[in-house]
């Protein structure tokens, strides 16, 4: 599944081939991807209305139209592509948003889990799915005393997922995260100190900063466009490894929160 930094390659991608594009008319091949509003009432708001830029929010897309937002989540396979207007439609191309000079943008999505809203500009931070989000990964809010509020008794892997707390790590990067702050991923989160938390901030905007400067981690179900792929993959240290780069013990696969997870047991000892 995309996660922040593979949405937000997607975001820089996007935005090079579709900034300053007109929609004309949409065209809708699976009603589920329009959460809000009905199918109708998209296709009739979003016409004649210009790509003024796309900034992201958490895992979300956004883009900045004349009236509103566009919010757009990939889930687990969700893609962009740019096409000409006489090219045939794809079988998983489910939304096409057709530009006065000639060209689509096709939303391709071999699953159909993605999900759209047009929400008016001036609201869509107060209404779902945005007025749910966590903080930012730089977010000048997120500090210990933040993290130790927001924290559940759970397993500080499961916490790290929760978009409701911090936005935009998904599983591979929380595996990168509690290895490089020696924490191991079955911890219950209310047990975490101080120094924990400090070092769950640091290494989550070192890690997801440095997958950004390589666009993102390709996976099975990831590519951002044409030609674009993730090169993060080659810098993990724990999450699909074998032997732990620092002490060389075994890698441990198990399973925490139905998500597979990666970690080294001498490196990050239970508490």
């Amino acid at each position: 599944m995309p996660e922040l930094p593979e949405v937000e390659t997607v975001k820089n991608t996007l935005l090079k081939e579709v900034k300053g594009k007109k929609i004309l008319s949409a065209s809708i091949y699976w009603d589920n991807i329009i959460a809000c509003p009905s199918v109708k009432e998209f296709q009739k708001e979003i016409k004649n209305q210009t790509i003024n830029d796309i900034t992201r929010r958490g895992k979300w897309l956004m883009f900045e139209l004349d009236d509103y937002y566009l919010l757009s989540h990939l889930r687990m396979e969700g893609k962009y592509f740019i096409r000409k207007q006489d090219e045939p439609r794809e079988k998983h191309q489910h939304v096409i948003f057709h530009f006065s000079d000639g060209t689509d943008l096709r939303y391709h999505d071999t699953r159909k889990f993605g999900k759209m809203y047009l929400q008016k500009k001036d609201n869509a931070y107060n209404e779902k799915p945005l007025s749910q989000l966590g903080l930012e990964p730089w977010d000048k809010n997120l500090t210990k005393e933040y993290l130790k509020q927001k924290f559940h008794k759970k397993p500080i892997k499961t916490e790290l997922l929760d978009q409701t707390i911090i936005v935009g790590i998904g599983n591979i990067y929380a595996d990168e995260i509690l290895f490089l702050s020696k924490i191991n991923p079955k911890t219950l989160a209310t047990n975490l100190t101080n120094e924990d938390c400090q070092n769950i901030i640091k290494f989550t905007k070192q890690v997801l900063k440095k997958a950004i400067e390589y666009g993102g981690t390709t996976v099975k179900s990831y590519t951002s466009s044409e030609g674009v792929h993730g090169r993060f993959q080659t810098h993990l240290l724990v999450h699909t490894k074998q032997e732990c780069p620092i002490c060389h013990n075994q890698i441990t696969k198990i399973t925490v929160g139905g998500r597979g997870t990666y970690y080294c047991e001498k490196c990050q000892k239970e508490r």
